[in-house]
């Protein structure tokens, strides 16, 4: 019993599947580090275009924040000397109410004597007439 048979040995099915596998799994590794290696250059491209905007974005961000800065600083002091010129001018107003109400309480302690002493002598005589109505 000769084995070596002079025609090629016939695969089985299996066999034939593993090799269909085997092909497309090549096949997609292939593919894949294609894929791989163009994304890894089109980053790369668009990395080199946009650093020079980004220089760009980085200075003007940088002048706006200083200019905002600037402004805000001179808002505060705007704000600073308004919040003084209104105390100054509210410690004023309270002087001249104080110095009114200290006139008008002085004036009206002299008065108010003579009103006491009025109302005294009024309840007497008031008194007087009723016990003599009584």
């Amino acid at each position: 019993m000769n084995t070596n048979s002079p025609k090629p040995e016939e695969k089985g099915f299996f066999e034939k599947v593993k090799e269909t596998i085997e092909h497309l799994w090549d096949g997609t590794k292939e593919t894949a580090e294609d894929i791989k290696d163009k994304a890894v250059d089109t980053v790369d491209h668009l990395t080199a275009k946009a650093a020079p905007k980004k220089r760009v974005a980085a200075r003007k961000a940088g002048s706006v924040v200083k200019s905002v800065k600037a402004k805000a600083a001179t808002a505060g002091s705007k704000a600073k000397k308004a919040v003084a010129d209104v105390k100054t001018k509210a410690a004023a107003k309270e002087k001249n109410i104080e110095a009114k109400a200290k006139d008008e309480s002085a004036k009206g302690d002299s008065g108010s004597k003579n009103q006491s002493s009025r109302k005294g002598k009024d309840y007497y005589r008031e008194s007087q007439i009723s016990s003599r109505i009584c």
